[in-house]
């Protein structure tokens, strides 16, 4: 065997080394590298998600004291239960500050209306129960006209488009004016009595006002074993009621 013929032996056993060698060590490593390279991205994407719905919890605890007390006023509007005797105190008040006299108030109405059908075909599709009143008071013109005024306005929606709630939510079908029967229709100043056929509005009964909500936000919103899709999805709820 000729020199040249060793020296190309040579090469071809040192090349076999080398092909042996990258099929047996480098080429595994790189299986490897690619593979713990893929875990490492879906950590990554997992952090950022997880940091995410942590920010949303942290964000939806601070928001969660005024939150919670703006569905508390929202009950003052509909409230959960008929609370007949609260609308009854809420309408001397209004009287009251109007110079009204507050005559009868009786359940089930003796007329009909248009005037805010709209209003009650969408308290209707919102699951709300109509409880349907005839009130009935006694003033001057211009005092029933500012009583009756004050009546719709108890849960109006504000200029930023929140609620602004005062009292129950009255929706009003029918208002009938007529010359008190014990005032002289001769008077400029004659007393005028108003029949108005209203609806107030309750939660359905199977709806809680808060859910079970506490006035205290929930322990651990702020935690990081807190920020699981559960927390992150419940939480921002809440928060995004308007005050």
């Amino acid at each position: 065997m000729t020199g040249r013929d060793r020296m190309v032996l040579i090469g071809v056993v040192v090349l076999a080394a080398i092909a042996a060698g990258w099929l047996l060590v480098v080429s595994p490593e790189r299986d490897k590298a690619k593979a713990l390279g893929a875990e490492v991205s879906a950590a990554q994407t997992a952090l950022t998600t997880a940091e995410g719905e942590l920010s949303n919890a942290r964000a939806a605890q601070s928001q969660y004291a005024s939150a919670y007390a703006a569905v508390v006023s929202l009950g003052k509007a509909v409230p959960a239960s008929e609370e007949v005797p609260s609308l009854i105190f809420q309408l001397a008040q209004a009287t009251d500050q109007r110079n009204v006299d507050f005559s009868s108030i009786t359940t089930g109405s003796t007329g009909s209306g248009s005037a805010s059908t709209a209003s009650s075909a969408g308290a209707a599709t919102a699951g709300f129960s109509q409880m349907p009143f005839t009130f009935v008071f006694n003033g001057g013109f211009f005092d029933l006209e500012h009583l009756f005024r004050q009546l719709t306005s108890f849960a109006t929606h504000s200029s930023s488009g929140g609620l602004q709630v005062s009292g129950r939510l009255l929706t009003i079908q029918s208002v009938k004016l007529a010359p008190e029967a014990s005032s002289s229709a001769s008077s400029s100043n004659a007393a005028l009595s108003g029949t108005i056929t209203a609806s107030a509005y309750v939660l359905p009964a199977s709806q809680g006002l808060t859910a079970g909500a506490t006035p205290t936000s929930p322990v651990g919103a702020a935690a990081p074993a807190a920020a699981s899709g559960s927390t992150a999805a419940t939480a921002p709820a809440i928060a995004r009621v308007t005050p």
